[in-house]
């Protein structure tokens, strides 16, 4: 076991043994050890809850000689990533984005392969390690900045073409994240 993966299981126990569920842990340049957690309770994740986790791992850390400059503690905010298998079962129906290491091919693709794809998750299903998640990709055109917004409100809506179910394992996934709808009117 490596280093990091060893951390890495450390840090998931002790998130997941205070009730929070473990996102991901980043370790970034000048001893910044980033925490992400995440909560199926009403109301997502409080900076109450981000200072409780805060003062366990700073405590653990301490009694572990684990070195590092400085932690952050936070919620995985509205494009939550999805690291695992159970974040793809979880967020079925959900919007999401996928990049792939490589480009797929797939019937109805509009180019020969892609690796960014955009849609919908539909279910992951397989035995552990060799998931496969099916989604369904289309183009999504919902406004992320209230720029978009503006020119979307401009522009005419099109008729919305079929999506593509394709397949793919969760292996193949370089990184993914959800797609919220954001309200820019206030």
């Amino acid at each position: 076991m490596t280093q990091t993966s060893a951390l890495n299981e450390l840090v998931e126990r002790t998130v997941e043994g205070l009730g929070y569920e473990f996102v991901e842990l980043e370790r970034l340049a000048r001893g910044l050890l980033r925490v992400t957690i995440d909560t199926t309770a009403e109301g997502g994740i409080s900076l109450e809850d981000c200072e409780r986790v805060s003062d366990q791992l700073t405590h653990l850390f301490t009694v572990e000689d684990i070195p590092y400059e400085r932690l952050e503690v936070s919620s995985p905010g509205v494009e939550r990533p999805l690291k695992r298998a159970r974040d793809w079962s979880r967020f079925a129906g959900e919007l999401a984005h996928v990049e792939l290491f490589a480009p797929m091919k797939a019937e109805g693709f509009p180019e020969a392969g892609r690796r960014k794809l955009e849609g919908r998750i539909v279910s992951i299903d397989g035995e552990s390690g060799a998931e496969r998640i099916t989604f369904d990709y289309f183009e999504v055109e919902i406004p992320r900045t209230p720029r978009q917004a503006a020119l979307r409100a401009r522009k005419k809506t099109t008729a919305e073409s079929a999506p593509v179910r394709v397949e793919f394992a969760l292996g193949d996934v370089d990184r993914a994240h959800l797609i919220r709808a954001l309200n820019f009117k206030g």
